[in-house]
């Protein structure tokens, strides 16, 4: 199976980790969120809004296209790249990813204290 380094994250990791294993077909914010790695969802996963925009910096080419809903709001993502995926719609295929969670999302939400 193939598996996830995450590249260290202030809040979220800060040591960065491998996630082992992670199963083909599920998605990259379903396999951070079961391995203690709490990215943001704010609309519960339903591709409509930012807040799991991760860099897929390695192994992006073995994702699924982007839908073009997906693409709509990725423009709206702080922080875009040309490797840039919401992590609830792209799905784990049988490569090893790694990828970058950004600093900031524009989730207004969850304010820094």
């Amino acid at each position: 199976m193939p598996k996830i380094t995450v590249l260290p994250h202030a809040d979220l990791c800060p040591e960065g980790k491998v996630i082992e294993n992670a199963p083909s077909g599920e998605t990259i914010c379903d396999i951070l969120l079961d391995n203690d790695i709490e990215i943001d969802h704010a609309c519960e996963k339903s591709c409509a809004c930012t807040t799991c925009h991760v860099i897929v910096r390695q192994g992006f080419d073995s994702l699924e296209e982007a839908s073009e809903l997906e693409e709509d709001l990725l423009d709206q993502a702080w922080g875009l790249e040309a490797d840039s995926r919401l992590s609830c719609q792209a799905v784990m295929a049988d490569e090893d990813l790694v990828v970058e969670i950004p600093k900031y999302t524009i989730n207004h939400a969850r304010e820094h204290h």
